[in-house]
């Protein structure tokens, strides 16, 4: 459980640092607002998928001890990974974009990585999950 606080934790200061830091840098950099970059979901993607995804699911291994499967590992290491290269790869094509270049099929393919590494995670969680309840029914 405490894997799962600190993790949330460190999603919700990336989050609200990534918002800080979309104002103030296209800002220094003379970025016309109201275009669209990636910089500007990188905020939403971290406190949604990061910090609040963590919050979930430290409340499903409040009740049903997720943390004993051996899935659960597979998914903690799996969906952070995930995000870390998904997030890094938001961070890149936004600074891309903010500085006038365009992204090439380098960035989209590693960023591609990230999103399954994301759904291998998912799957672990669902396994993890459905193995807990199937134990917790068979017991009524």
């Amino acid at each position: 459980m405490r894997k799962l606080y600190y993790a949330a934790l460190t999603y919700l200061i990336l989050g609200l640092a990534s918002g800080v830091f979309y104002r103030e840098y296209t800002k220094i950099v003379g970025f016309e607002q109201g275009q669209y970059t990636q910089l500007s979901t990188l905020h939403t993607h971290l406190l949604m998928l990061g910090f609040f995804a963590m919050l979930i699911v430290l409340l499903l291994d409040k009740a049903f001890d997720l943390s004993s499967t051996r899935s659960f590992s597979a998914f903690f290491w799996t969906y952070n990974a995930g995000m870390a290269v998904t997030i890094t790869m938001m961070v890149v094509h936004g600074i891309m974009a903010v500085g006038g270049s365009s992204s090439n099929g380098m960035t989209a393919g590693i960023a591609g990585l990230g999103h399954i590494l994301l759904t291998f995670g998912l799957v672990s969680l669902m396994m993890s999950l459905g193995g807990r309840v199937k134990e917790v029914t068979a017991r009524k």
